[in-house]
Formats: structure tokens, C-alpha cells, sequence
């Protein structure tokens, strides 16, 4: 029941998000332009400009939701997102060693480059600490320090790279819908299917690894997998939206107050509360200034700085 109620707030929000902006689109108009589009002008507004935009941003709340999910649950660490495993700052150092090889004069040589960043910086990350979740944070919290110093002093050295990268740093959904995003997309849609297949298994590791063993569970491939799975996700949406903070920290949370502690319908509701956030900061976003927009990651920031805050009174550094 509660799943379908998030589902319902989900297609309420989506529709929302096509009709408020610079120019406001009663409902009607846009449902009209979704399935009897004339050619109007706000036809044009909403199935080119916002329609993709809002597609972007649920994909990217999904991917974010799903993978701080996943990520708390391997770490069993209530406080734990997936920036601390290295997976932004892998694909922010990607960006500043491209801008200053002269590699991301176009939108898709950025996507590539931050995929490939993620993948390098998480295969990195698992190889120090996969034998511990413990190992694991510190592994991704170290390599996250270094590659962020090296991209600093690169910026500093250069400033035609700082200039390309303060546009990809900021975290927004802005102008990124005229990107080549397909194949982003469909590698996040396949991830979140990955999700809910390991979400068993991952139920059982939640319970500590020597419950899992004597119920039968390959602890070290069900992490494996769920940090293949982290990469994925977290990696396609910093590479289509750039690095938005606090969506996989809030959404777990929101999650949990009406899963319990099922990792299966976690997953479901992250899925689903994922998209509904970053939809609404995005629409936030659209219309707090006057002239032109705030990034969504500063709205995503300002939400998320009360939830951190509660999550540490609430839990202190106590694990999951």
C-alpha cells in the first residue's frame, strides 16, 4: 500500500515538474502536449526541454537512492552515502585529467570520462579493502583525499580546467538533457534491476556475515556485486548530472521509516523516493531566483544538512 502511494506522489510530482518553471504550464496543458502534442510552443517546452530533464532527474534520484541503499547496508553504516567510496571524486579527477589533455571539449567525452573514472577509482577502492567493509570506507575515504588534492592542484596549475570543470562541479540538471544520455540511462535501469535481484542476498549479509555463511550466502560475491552494482549507479548519474550530495543519504532514511529493515523493499522505495527528491529540488531549483537558476545539488545540500544532522544524533557512529 505504501508502495503504491509513493507511486502515485511519483507520477503527481513527475507531472508537476513539467508544468512549473520560468513559464508555468497549467496540468492540462501538459498532459496535451504529452499524448495530443499541436506544435505549440508549450508543447515544444515540455516534450523537449523538461520532459528529458525530468527523465534525467528521475533516473539520476533512482540511481543515487538505490546505491546509498546499498552502500549502508554493506558498510552497515547508517551515516554512510556513496560519495565515500571514492566514486565522485574518481569521476571529478577523470574530468580535470581530461580537461587538461583537451579530451572533454564535447558532453559525451565528459560522460565517458566520468564513467571511466568511477569504474578506475571504485576497482582501486575494492582491491585495498575488499576484505572488510571497515577497509572498504577507509580505502574509498583515502583514495577520495588524494585524487581530490591532485584535481586542486591541477585546477590551480591551470585555469582553462578549472573553467571546464566548474561547469560539470556544480551539480545540475541544467542544459544536461541535450546530452547523449541513452546509453547512461539504460546502464541505470539495468543496475536497478541488478538491485532488487541481490536484495536478498544482501538481506542476509545485513545480518552479519557469519549469519549469512550458515544461511548458504557467498558473502564475498554479494559484495562484489553490490559494489559493482554502487559503481554503476552512482557513476552513470554523476557522469549525466554531475556530483549531487545527500540523495543517497536522505533517501535511505526516508526509505527505512517505511520498509523497516527489509533490504528487498528498501530497495523498492529508494527506487521510488529517489526520483520524487530530486524532482522536487529540481523544481526548487527553477523557481527560488528570480533570473535563471540555483544548481539542484545546492538544493539537495540545503535538505540534506538537517537529515545528516539527525541521522548522527539518531545513531550516533553506531552500525546498522
Amino acid at each position: 500500500m505504501w508502495l503504491l502511494l509513493a507511486l502515485a506522489v511519483l507520477a503527481a510530482v513527475a507531472v508537476l515538474s513539467l508544468a512549473v518553471g520560468a513559464h508555468t504550464i497549467a496540468p492540462a496543458g501538459v498532459l496535451r502536449a504529452v499524448f495530443e502534442p499541436t506544435g505549440s510552443s508549450d508543447d515544444l517546452v515540455v516534450r523537449d526541454i523538461r520532459a528529458p530533464r525530468a527523465l534525467l532527474a528521475a533516473a539520476a534520484g533512482a540511481a543515487l537512492g538505490v546505491a546509498g541503499v546499498l552502500v549502508q547496508v554493506l558498510s552497515r553504516n547508517p551515516l554512510a552515502e556513496p560519495g565515500i567510496l571514492g566514486v565522485s571524486t574518481g569521476a571529478g579527477f577523470a574530468i580535470t585529467i581530461g580537461s587538461a589533455l583537451g579530451a572533454t571539449t564535447a558532453a559525451t567525452g565528459q560522460l565517458v570520462l566520468a564513467v571511466v573514472g568511477s569504474v578506475l577509482a571504485m576497482a582501486l577502492v575494492y582491491a585495498v579493502g575488499h576484505r572488510s567493509p571497515l577497509r572498504l570506507v577507509l580505502a574509498g575515504v583515502a583514495l577520495s583525499s588524494v585524487l581530490s588534492g591532485v584535481s586542486l592542484g591541477l585546477r590551480l596549475l591551470l585555469p582553462e580546467v578549472f573553467d571546464e570543470y566548474r561547469f560539470w562541479v556544480v551539480g545540475s540538471l541544467a542544459g544536461r538533457e541535450q546530452a547523449p544520455t541513452l546509453l547512461p540511462l539504460l546502464a541505470i535501469a539495468a543496475a536497478l534491476l541488478g538491485a532488487l535481484l541481490l536484495s536478498r542476498q544482501l538481506n542476509a549479509v545485513a545480518l552479519g556475515e557469519a549469519v549469512a555463511h550458515t544461511l548458504g550466502v557467498n558473502v564475498a560475491g554479494v559484495r562484489a556485486g553490490a559494489l559493482v552494482l554502487i559503481t554503476v549507479l552512482a557513476g552513470a548519474a554523476t557522469a549525466v548530472a554531475g556530483p549531487i550530495l545527500f540523495v543517497g543519504l536522505i533517501v535511505p532514511h526516508l526509505a527505512r521509516r517505511v520498509a523497516g529493515g527489509s533490504v528487498p523493499w528498501l530497495v523498492a522505495f529508494a527506487a521510488v523516493l529517489g526520483p520524487v527528491l530530486l524532482l522536487v529540488s529540481d523544481m526548487g531549483a527553477r523557481v527560488l531566483l528570480p533570473v535563471g537558476e540555483v544548481p539542484v545539488a545546492i538544493v539537495t545540500a540545503f535538505l540534506g544538512g538537517p537529515v545528516l544532522i539527525w541521522a548522527v544524533r539518531r545513531y550516533g557512529a553506531a552500525p546498522l
